[in-house]
């Protein structure tokens, strides 16, 4: 029975694909669908296998989407086995809105990755340039050119649709980059689908624990002093005073991190530092990150996930997180030491008097800001057979497979299977009948 079952779930996946396939991608621009080719190539870094996605999953909000990584050090391997970053994966959604980096009189904002050096000064778009890095990054996707990655999306399935939307060769590389962003910035990357959005429109209803969050968010514990509403972020820069992580695997790697266990993430201080017009604002920056939007920042795929918060990952729950902002600067609250001492932010979190019910509330109240409801694979609001059938399409894929959509491996294991029909159908209103 259960081969006859795959069977027929195979047979139909053949017969839908095409028209599934050409209705997703009229959802997107020719420039979105591009960026969506090249952020899942996993052919794209030397040697192949990793693709953008492999660090950035849809169904953890396009951030990391390993639970065992998350849990430990929680920075990823690149292409070249043995070799790591330093920081967290940040989110690849809800970020376009993030401006040229500049000083603005009081405070640095924009730029892209956790320390603003995706400025935008060269392209004029922080997101595009963000997205080119990682390509030419020895510890990512490792390409020892532009031109490498060019010759690469030029022998790819889609070079019709790159030649179609880069129609200059002397600005290939420039155009991968913007195709990228146009994909991180699209209503497939960006849906405003959470229960939150809903609530907005009067179509969801918070629980009391909710609004009790949100009205702490708002106030007392002032988190929306630096999320702010919609993207829950404002795209500047802050010191936590979080601890070192030492689980980093980075630490480790002498050929690129010579310092070792000495080392010391400083941040926008350290990259202002390299850039000699702006130098004097470096001290005043040292261990400040980018602050990084809150929306998904609970999306997972089953409630057991690990997802790891702060730039270097070293809180494992929201929960945790939110204690830290809580009681940072309580005696006797038994948090190690900062990794930056300097520029910590004393005046918006550290000891906020919040009671243990009050933190759960506002953990509460962040679930809210995770798209979609859970088994809403396409993003349109509601559980029905369209998701289900999502599934059925990519049924016996694994990862890198043409047919694969990452939407459907909610149980992620990497292969489509019926661990992820059975999820999805558990989601189902009842009474609901799909052929």
């Amino acid at each position: 029975m259960r081969s006859k079952t795959i069977f027929a779930l195979a047979a139909a996946a053949i017969l839908l694909l095409v028209v599934a396939g050409a209705s997703a991608q009229g959802n997107l621009t020719q420039n979105e669908q591009l960026g969506k080719k090249l952020f899942f190539d996993t052919n794209l870094s030397t040697p192949s296998g990793l693709a953008c996605a492999g660090c950035h999953g849809a169904e953890v909000g396009y951030t990391g989407q390993d639970a065992a990584i998350n849990a430990a050090g929680a920075v990823y391997e690149g292409a070249v086995a043995g070799r790591f970053g330093n920081r967290k994966s940040p989110s690849a959604a809800y970020a376009g809105d993030s401006p040229i980096l500049q000083w603005d009189g009081t405070t640095w904002v924009g730029g892209m990755f956790w320390d603003g050096r995706a400025t935008g000064w060269t392209l004029g778009d922080p997101l595009a340039e963000q997205a080119q890095g990682p390509f030419l990054n020895p510890l990512e996707q490792n390409n020892d050119s532009a031109q490498v990655v060019i010759n690469k999306v030029l022998a790819s399935n889609y070079s019709v649709l790159f030649g179609q939307v880069c129609t200059d060769s002397n600005t290939y590389y420039e155009c991968i980059g913007r195709s990228i962003a146009a994909y991180e910035r699209s209503k497939e990357v960006n849906p405003f689908t959470s229960k939150y959005d809903y609530w907005l429109k009067g179509q969801a209803r918070l629980t009391g624990q909710e609004q009790n969050g949100l009205e702490l968010f708002n106030g007392k514990a002032k988190c929306a002093t630096c999320h702010v509403a919609p993207n829950f972020t404002d795209f500047t820069y802050d010191n936590l005073g979080v601890p070192r992580n030492p689980s980093n695997p980075f630490y480790y790697e002498p050929e690129w991190n010579p310092a070792g266990a000495a080392w010391v993430d400083t941040g926008l201080g350290g990259f202002l530092a390299t850039v000699p017009q702006y130098a004097q604002y470096a001290a005043a920056n040292l261990g400040k990150h980018k602050v990084p939007t809150l929306r998904n920042v609970d999306k997972r795929p089953y409630s057991g996930f690990v997802k790891a918060y702060g730039h270097n990952g070293y809180f494992k729950s929201l929960k945790e997180i939110v204690h830290f902002y809580n009681t940072r600067d309580v005696s006797g609250a038994g948090w190690p030491s900062p990794e930056v001492a300097e520029n910590m932010n004393t005046t918006e979190m550290g000891k906020l008097g919040l009671t243990d019910a009050e933190e759960e509330a506002i953990v509460a109240f962040l679930s809210t800001l995770s798209d979609g409801i859970a088994g809403d694979l396409n993003g349109d609001g509601k559980v029905d057979c369209n998701d289900l059938e999502i599934v059925k399409l990519a049924f016996g894929k694994k990862t890198g497979q043409v047919g694969f959509d990452p939407r459907a491996d909610v149980v992620p294991d990497g292969i489509i299977n019926v661990r992820d029909l059975a999820w999805v159908s558990q989601k189902l209103p009842a009474g609901t009948v799909c052929h």
